[in-house]
Order: structure tokens, then C-alpha cells, then sequence
């Protein structure tokens, strides 16, 4: 179990992100035409995971703008982002904000994606949605770079996951 905070409230996960150099776990996530997409439709690509609670919160919508941004300039690369917000939630915040370089993706249905990525937040406010994380799986499908970030209320290291590639 990771220790995650929430404006200094102490929080648990269910467990802990995948260890560098495994295999990733395949997912089965909803996209926003409802269409279900797994690990494998992004199979040769670097696949860079941001992860987060809630599309509607101001944190986790910068993460969104940022990496939309950053995105153009990565060869070979796609950005997930993924929380259990429903897909239509997803799909209206990138529409009203012009965002078409990251794809969404909803683990509303079941929250498995959280639970084998060991990030369900266990307790507290947050309980049953997605901690803040970072997961960056190379074109192998191996795990290469990972960041439970600590303070819910922050942005991940941008930097540091872009450099991992």
C-alpha cells in the first residue's frame, strides 16, 4: 500500500504501482464512444499513463492540459488519461477545452484498472477513485518509469516522466 496525503490527511491505496521492468497489466477501459480498449490496441507504442481522481478537479484537469500539450512533440508515443469520471465527463472537459492530443479513458464500470495498478485510493473522501500517478510503458510493454505522486494536490514530475522515454 502506498501513504498518499490530501492537503496533508493521510490516505492509503490498495496496493502499489507495478514494479519497473515488468510487464504491464492489461486493462479493459471505457473510451468515450463506449468502446472498450485494452493494453494491446496501443501495442509498439510508448504508452505514457497519467492517472488521476477526477477530470472535474483543477489538478487533475492541468495534468490533462499539460500532457496534451507535451504530447505533440513525442514520436511514437500516446497519453491515457484515465480516471473512473464517465466517459461522457471526459469527452465534455476535452471538447470545451480543445484538447485532441491525449486520448480518455474511464475505469467507471468496475474500477479493476485501479485495482490491479494498485492505486484505488482505500479510504477517506476520495475513497474508490484513482490516486495521482504516472506509469510510462515502453513499446515492449515493460514498465519503465513510475510516479505515485505523494500529495494528492499536486501535479506529477512532467520532467522527470518525459525524460524516462
Amino acid at each position: 500500500m502506498a501513504n498518499i496525503t490530501l492537503k496533508g490527511n493521510e490516505f492509503k491505496t490498495t496496493g502499489n504501482l507495478p514494479e519497473l521492468g515488468n510487464k504491464a497489466p492489461d486493462f479493459s477501459l471505457t473510451a468515450g464512444d463506449l468502446s472498450l480498449k485494452s493494453l494491446s490496441d496501443y501495442s509498439g507504442k510508448n504508452i505514457i499513463l497519467n492517472i488521476f481522481p477526477s477530470i472535474d478537479t483543477g489538478t487533475c484537469a492541468s495534468s490533462v492540459r499539460e500532457f496534451n500539450k507535451k504530447s505533440t512533440d513525442l514520436e511514437n508515443t500516446v497519453v491515457l488519461c484515465i480516471s473512473r469520471d464517465l466517459p461522457f465527463a471526459q469527452a465534455r472537459f476535452c471538447g470545451a477545452e480543445g484538447i485532441d492530443n491525449v486520448i480518455t479513458l474511464s475505469d467507471f464500470a468496475k474500477g479493476s484498472f485501479g485495482k490491479n495498478y494498485g492505486l484505488t485510493i482505500e479510504n477517506g473522501p476520495l475513497a474508490h477513485l484513482h490516486s495521482r500517478a504516472i506509469v510510462i510503458i515502453n513499446a515492449e510493454g515493460n514498465i519503465i518509469y513510475t510516479e505515485q505522486v505523494a500529495e494528492i494536490a499536486d501535479e506529477p514530475d512532467y520532467e522527470a516522466a518525459l525524460k524516462a522515454l
